[in-house]
């Protein structure tokens, strides 16, 4: 993310500000900004401004400045307040901090309804406000709640309207050999001619493409020149590193002919891009072709080649894995994934071979350890876990506020005042009979019922209770998804090395196993 400058006369005001800030009481309610913009240049100047018209604004609702949310290069129809960065962690870890939420416009905050509607209600449920410089919100009443849905409703629509121009945009691509937009295939590049932009060879990629080719005729497998044109450090079509999976997009892209393609709605990540016709039926021409017809054929029959000579059908994914994200490569860190391997046998039967191998095995093969029979990795995987925390107890977090402890004290304060002046030399209970009797008993009760109450219950907190069931017993009770995840959250790894296994477990895993309600997802 690009740093935000000041001005020296922004840092003045700022100054100026803090100045002023500090003359408020200590019980002035606490306010975060939230600033958010969807792109940020070099020549943006709005976050600046957002802030110190935040910090004005604060200052007029008498508010303290105690944290700044800043989101930039996020956009508020894709991204949520709670997912995102900044924000995302003030709302779902440090709500007991702020009792206001502070945005420059509505549209800065939210752009969808359905989020809207989801923030006001996480208010409500935590005693927050929400309140916007530039916009005539006030959550405090039924009108306020009115405003900001009908604010909510007009950005939704700009965002809509902003969806209806790209999509007629795309359209219109599929009718031009212009190059409107879209995402340039690797090999190709978009210049600006007398006819407007036009996609033209990248000579350097097509070189690139046609040794691939080549090496594909000389008989090496993808996965082989994927480890070759790494170690050439030859950037991919993203910039980073080559893998089978994005070697094979490139190659079954009919677009290496010089036409224009789209991909389908919904495509699973394997499907081909399609080629798109023009009014005479022919493939819509945009480029000269890397490959000829014959060519890209002899290239498809190739890596169908590849395909068959792979052997059987492999199943490696997310799906099939189980603890992904908590067993490790012991030689270079990357997950171990569940690799399944399916073939017929010529008497009919299936033959299976199951086994965990590290993840770069399809990326820079770093020749870390392959264990077979997946299973039994997860059970000692269950077994050490459950051995070394299994009777943790769990511990859940829990939102507590302080209003209602912060009003008995003010009151228990008031009547504590009313009683010593009354009890002094002159005072309504100081005839020292049966009233100066019950005024200093009363008094005693009073004073220890105010030394009971723990200052901390006073403000909004995180309280942490535990509910007398240890983890083995919750896990039982809940199934193996949910250890899953458990684990992930507390950072606790299994490092497989060759022939032996290491649980590695956080300092402070306690704090990490914490369970903690996400209010969003419950209500999503």
């Amino acid at each position: 993310m690009q740093e935000i400058e000041w001005s020296a006369a922004e840092l003045r005001e700022l100054a100026e500000l803090a100045q002023r800030e500090a003359l408020l009481p200590a019980t002035a309610p606490r306010a975060l900004l939230s600033i958010r913009l969807s792109v940020l240049t070099d020549e943006t100047t709005s976050p600046v401004r957002q802030e110190l018209d935040l910090r004005r604004f604060a200052l007029m609702r008498g508010c303290r400045v105690i944290g700044v949310a800043r989101d930039l290069n996020v956009s508020a129809t894709k991204v949520p307040p709670w997912k995102r960065p900044e924000l995302g962690e003030w709302i779902n870890d440090r709500a007991p901090e702020f009792d206001q939420i502070l945005f420059w416009k509505l549209d800065r905050f939210v752009r969808r309804i359905s989020d809207l509607h989801l923030m006001i209600e996480w208010c409500k449920e935590y005693d927050k406000v929400l309140a916007a410089d530039k916009d005539p919100i006030d959550l405090d009443s039924a009108y306020g709640e009115m405003m900001v849905t009908m604010i909510a409703g007009m950005a939704r629509i700009e965002a809509a309207n902003t969806g209806v121009r790209l999509e007629s945009l795309w359209k219109y691509s599929r009718t031009t050999q212009r190059w409107v937009i879209g995402k340039i295939l690797y090999g190709y590049k978009s210049v600006e001619t007398a006819e407007g932009r036009r996609l033209v060879l990248d000579d350097e990629k097509v070189r690139v493409l046609k040794w691939i080719f080549a090496m594909l005729k000389r008989g090496r497998s993808v996965h082989k020149i994927t480890s070759i044109v790494n170690r050439a450090q030859i950037p991919s079509p993203s910039g980073g590193k080559w893998y089978s999976r994005n070697m094979w997009s490139v190659l079954q892209n009919p677009g290496l002919k010089g036409v224009r393609t789209i991909r389908p709605p919904k495509a699973k990540s394997r499907e081909i891009s399609r080629v798109i016709f023009d009014t005479d039926g022919q493939p819509m021409r945009v480029a000269p072709p890397i490959f000829d017809d014959e060519e890209f054929k002899e290239l498809q029959d190739l890596l169908a080649q590849r395909s068959k000579a792979q052997g059987g059908s492999r199943d490696v994914s997310k799906k099939t894995t189980k603890f992904l994200g908590v067993i490790k490569c012991g030689k270079c860190g990357e997950n171990m994934y569940q690799h399944v391997v399916k073939r017929k046998r010529q008497d009919g039967s299936v033959y299976t071979n199951d086994a965990l191998r590290c993840a770069s095995k399809t990326k820079d093969d770093c020749g870390g350890p392959r264990f077979p029979k997946s299973e039994l990795t997860y059970s000692a995987l269950t077994d050490t876990v459950l051995e070394q925390i299994g009777d943790y107890e769990v511990v859940h977090r829990q939102y507590s506020r302080g209003a209602e402890n912060l009003a008995r004290v003010t009151e228990l304060q008031a009547s504590i005042k009313h009683y010593m002046e009354g009890l002094e030399p002159g005072g309504m209970y100081a005839d020292a009979g049966f009233m100066t009797k019950q005024a200093t008993e009363t008094l005693k009760k009073m004073g220890a019922e105010l030394a009971a109450i723990d200052p901390e219950t006073t403000e909004d907190r995180w309280e942490y209770k535990s509910k007398g069931v240890t983890y083995r017993e919750h896990w039982s009770s809940v199934g193996l998804k949910q250890m899953e995840e458990d684990l992930v959250r507390a950072g606790i790894t299994f490092v497989l090395y060759e022939g032996r296994a290491e649980l590695l477990i956080p300092d402070d895993v306690k704090q990490r196993l914490v369970m903690k309600d996400d209010y969003f997802k419950k209500k999503l």
